[in-house]
């Protein structure tokens, strides 16, 4: 395989790529555009935001930060992942268009911060915090969409769901039942359906985006069933004039809740930077070229990306791994694709808005909800199990905190609860932080000798003496002297040797024959006794 790519001529980047790579891009940016026009539409409804405000985030993602972005392949724009954390701010801030203007402040501020984390080198962010407790923040943020999308999908009137937390919303179902509208009900229903029944399909059918199926289902009924006067206001999309609404809508009066404004700097700033980091990593994997992004330069061009959009009122913006997942499978070669999605975007909302108008709330609720389900799947809990019981524990915890309080608080706590069982399993408390870590170099071969523990709290200093080593190279990693190495750093280290060898140079892990793995998974935490 590593020929193959080798044989594979690398795609010209800059104008000369546009030139090179047009129709690929644009025809794969064309079907992304299909994919991301109602997803950022039902994310921006979820978050509080008015609905075209979901697609001024993804036009800025695609015309603006196309030009900066460190990454080829992925794709810039509003995520369901932060959904959470945006409809918290704008109750937090008051709520309505106010909590909408207040909660901009923090993203314009979070935005900045994100480009001085690319200015001093933290693209390796994502390494520091246990994957454990990435996973189980990322299915508490499903859970949380699909609860407070289910009332959506029963068409029930939004002003009957205020106030009510996550878990109220759940509790809630049968009673929302009760009360449904059987016509925008049964709408969103068949919209899930296709959801969920369209991926499974084998057939080449499928490689029509599943979400342009739901539209091309959900405005022909919506007509039929004529909901512009039968129905509610709230049972249909309204987005208004897009050069009508582009304005400076930021207000930085937040600041006067000072707490509230620095915890949601810190969770846009926080767990934007993560997930974005996260799906760079995964669809640098999925490239056929193998290039390798450069995650502080990405950073920076998401960091400029999330400021102007918040300055004008669009939600957060992240490297989005469903869009990014389907730019590579359509062909994508360069970063002009995600330039064309927005592009596309653009276009469709300055000529065909009215059309936009005819979607059903229930239809977007559908997509999300399929959204929450990925994040949530029952495999997620029984794929963190197989890696080990401690995981899982770690995972559960990250959860139930994140329900119960927030994200921050979520993550934090299972941070801490790994911590804690790496203590009770030996591991010095100063290495939690600061490994020993020596590479010697003789007869071609790097050697690179691990003491006392390998863990996700240490493994940034770890990281940066493996990157130091040239590409081509024999590299001999050794576990021996550790007392334990936690899920994470098997995982990247495994992710390492993936990298290393693809530059033709070879990796062996060696010296943890002697440990205990916590399970049979291949990249289980390991335990000296």
């Amino acid at each position: 395989m590593n020929t193959e790519n080798k044989k594979l001529k690398i795609p010209l980047d800059g104008l000369a790529g546009l030139k090179e790579n047009f129709s690929t891009d644009a025809i794969s940016g064309f079907i992304v555009f299909l994919l991301a026009l109602p997803l950022s539409l039902g994310i921006a409804k979820a978050s509080e935001f008015p609905p075209i405000m979901g697609l001024v985030s993804a036009i800025i993602g695609g015309l603006v930060v196309s030009f900066f972005m460190g990454s080829r392949l992925t794709i810039k724009g509003p995520a369901a992942g932060l959904i959470v954390i945006v409809a918290g701010a704008v109750n937090e801030f008051g709520g309505g268009e106010t909590g909408w203007h207040l909660a901009l402040g923090a993203m314009v501020v979070s935005g900045v911060i994100q480009i001085l984390f690319g200015v001093f080198k933290m693209g390796k962010l994502a390494d520091f915090f246990p994957l454990s407790a990435i996973h189980g923040m990322l299915a508490a943020i499903g859970i949380i969409i699909i609860a407070k999308q289910i009332p959506i999908l029963l068409d029930i009137n939004p002003a009957l769901l205020k106030g009510k937390d996550p878990l109220e919303l759940l509790a809630s179902i049968p009673n929302f039942v009760m009360h449904m509208d059987p016509k925008a009900t049964l709408v969103g229903l068949v919209s899930f359906s296709i959801m969920m029944i369209w991926p499974l399909l084998d057939s080449p059918i499928k490689k029509i985006p599943a979400p342009l199926m739901v539209l091309m289902f959900a405005i022909p009924a919506e007509l039929m069933l004529d909901f512009q006067t039968t129905e509610p206001a709230y049972a249909l999309v309204h987005i208004g004039n897009l050069l009508e609404n582009i304005k400076i809508n930021v207000d930085f009066g937040g600041f006067a809740q000072t707490g509230v404004f620095i915890k949601y700097v810190i969770m846009f700033a926080l767990v934007g930077t993560l997930e974005s980091l996260l799906t760079v990593k995964a669809i640098d994997m999925l490239d056929p070229f193998k290039r390798k992004s450069n995650t502080n330069k990405d950073l920076i061009a998401v960091g400029i990306g999330n400021t102007i959009s918040a300055i004008l009122g669009g939600l957060p913006m992240i490297s989005e791994v469903a869009r990014s997942s389907s730019n590579v499978n359509n062909g994508a070669k360069t970063r002009w694709a995600n330039f064309f999605h927005g592009f596309f975007i653009l276009s469709f909302v300055l000529l065909a808005s009215h059309l936009i108008e005819l979607i059903p709330n229930t239809a977007l609720a559908a997509m999300l909800i399929t959204v929450g389900i990925k994040l949530a799947h029952p495999r997620e809990f029984i794929h963190t199990f197989k890696i080990g019981k401690e995981q899982l524990a770690i995972f559960l915890v990250t959860i139930f905190f994140t329900l119960f309080e927030d994200l921050l608080v979520g993550i934090a706590a299972g941070m801490i609860l790994k911590l804690i069982i790496h203590t009770y399993h030996g591991a010095p408390i100063l290495a939690l932080f600061k490994a020993p870590v020596v590479v010697s170099f003789t007869d071609n071969e790097y050697l690179v000798e691990i003491d006392k523990a390998a863990v996700f709290s240490n493994f940034l200093g770890i990281k940066s003496k493996l990157e130091a080593i040239p590409p081509g190279f024999k590299v001999i990693i050794d576990l021996k002297n550790t007392k334990l190495v936690d899920h994470s750093v098997m995982e990247s280290l495994h992710n390492f040797e993936h990298d290393y060898t693809a530059q033709g140079g070879t990796v062996s892990i060696v010296g943890h024959e002697e440990h205990q793995p916590a399970s049979n998974h291949a990249l289980a935490a390991r335990f000296k006794k």
